[in-house]
């Protein structure tokens, strides 16, 4: 084998090795590259809110009244990064959409939330068409997590619900629990998110009041949960800045909206 300095086969020279840069090189680099972007606005940490319950519900009222508006911004948002949109009627027309997905596919194993955790059983609807579907257990126990894991690696498909769906960012926000796993959403090559009107919100400020007022719930805090912020398909860049789709995450992100027009 050739090394730097000899000749290489076919009598050719390796090229010669570019210089490393110095520290004062590389940081200089950087100041260039800083000074080029535009000035950054302050940062500041959002205030808690002190009656964490009254403010979503205050949230709640604003966005009863302005939830076409935000919907269509999440769609926007959401498209921009590549998401695919959908909108039904009801709960009755999800399992068509997820169906059409599939074929789309070739994929015929599907793993989804827990029926009480998504709002519907797609079982009734889809296994009498050929396709299987490994619901996420309930009863937390390792060997029942252990094989909707696995299912979950194995499957195309994996369909959950989004606790938030926030529209400046198009950005879908789920919460990890029984019958709710991470590994539905993160390990398909394919995610398919149902959510509806009550789940719309328009800022990121607005998330943080609900998650606070859901950790200030005893009954529903999240101990142990784990929040999910996903803002399209998984995306990978390497320092030469390539992009790659589905290296930590799918490829593909549908959501479905569930609402009359």
């Amino acid at each position: 084998r050739a090394t730097w300095g000899e000749a290489s086969e076919g009598g050719r020279s390796p090229p010669p090795r570019k210089p490393l840069a110095t520290r004062g090189e590389f940081l200089e680099r950087i100041r260039r590259e800083v000074r080029r972007a535009p000035g950054l606005f302050p940062a500041s940490a959002a205030e808690r809110p002190p009656r964490p319950g009254e403010a979503a519900a205050a949230a709640r009222r604003q966005m009863a009244e302005r939830w076409p508006e935000a919907l269509e911004r999440f769609r926007q948002e959401f498209e921009q990064v590549n998401g695919v949109f959908h909108r039904v009627a009801g709960l009755d027309e999800v399992a068509g959409v997820i169906r059409d997905i599939a074929r789309e596919k070739g994929a015929r194993e599907l793993v989804a939330w827990a029926p009480g955790e998504l709002g519907l059983d797609l079982r009734p609807s889809l296994e009498p068409q050929g396709f299987s579907i490994a619901v996420a257990p309930t009863d937390g126990r390792d060997d029942a997590r252990r094989r909707h894991r696995e299912a979950a690696a194995r499957a195309p498909i994996g369909v959950t619900g989004a606790d938030f769906a926030l529209a400046e960012t198009g950005t879908l926000i789920l919460i990890s629990g029984a019958g709710r796993p991470r590994s539905t959403s993160l390990l398909p090559d394919t995610h398919v998110a149902i959510f509806d009107r009550e789940r719309l919100l328009e800022t990121l400020e607005q998330v943080g009041i609900m998650l606070e007022a859901l950790h200030a719930d005893a009954e529903r805090s999240m101990s142990g949960g784990v929040i999910s912020f996903i803002t399209g398909p998984s995306r990978t860049a390497d320092i030469e800045l390539t992009l790659t789709r589905g290296v930590h995450g799918p490829k593909e992100v549908h959501a479905i909206f569930v609402g009359a027009q």
